[in-house]
């Protein structure tokens, strides 16, 4: 066994209380608050757009519960080649300059969804989309980075884009298309922006 000497205890008492300080003046991840369901005045009316634009027969609903959050709902059919359900949000307020991921806080039914991203007003834009998968009844966290979102329009990727350019990010949404028939929820609590340590 090593006894340290007495006059390394100090230098090494010192070097703990050097790192604790470092750790303590980081700079956390920068967040901003783009929806808070949990509060109805800072959640306007979202719009759902389904498969029925294209002859499909899937239905959803975006309901805002009285300080409870917000649930997208309803049931996928893979009749008349259709297969999804989507909604999305009315145009973004904050500016985005500097963020780098989107951070949600979602609880869903074991189904894989989709985190949509517009750039553009128009009803049929294309859209920036990145994946994520929820655990049945449990609330989660999820981080998805801008490098991540892949462009598309109407299911098909786009090659021809740039990569997704936060200034630019005029409505977020969710979908589901997971090929998968039958009833669907995920429960939403709040969506933030997240810009790294320093911006």
């Amino acid at each position: 066994m090593i006894i340290p000497s007495v006059t390394s205890v100090p230098h090494v008492a010192a070097l703990a209380w050097m790192c604790l300080a470092l750790t303590m003046n980081a700079d956390p991840a920068s967040e901003k608050l783009l929806f808070d369901f949990q509060t109805p005045t800072n959640s306007p009316e979202w719009q759902v757009v389904n498969d029925d634009v294209m002859g499909g027969v899937s239905t959803s609903q975006f309901q805002l519960l009285t300080n409870s959050g917000a649930v997208f709902s309803g049931v996928v059919s893979l009749e008349n080649n259709g297969g999804f359900a989507s909604v999305r949000s009315s145009p973004v307020q904050e500016k985005l300059n500097g963020s780098d991921a989107f951070v949600f806080r979602v609880r869903g039914d074991g189904r894989r969804y989709k985190s949509t991203v517009r750039t553009e007003t128009g009803f049929n834009a294309p859209n920036y989309q990145a994946e994520f998968t929820t655990k049945r009844g449990e609330w989660e966290e999820h981080r998805l980075s801008f490098k991540d979102f892949v462009p598309t329009f109407r299911g098909r990727v786009l090659t021809d884009l740039p990569p997704l350019n936060p200034a630019k990010v005029a409505s977020v949404g969710f979908l589901i298309s997971d090929q998968q028939e039958g009833a669907f929820k995920l429960e939403v609590s709040w969506i933030k922006a997240s810009a790294p340590a320093g911006k």
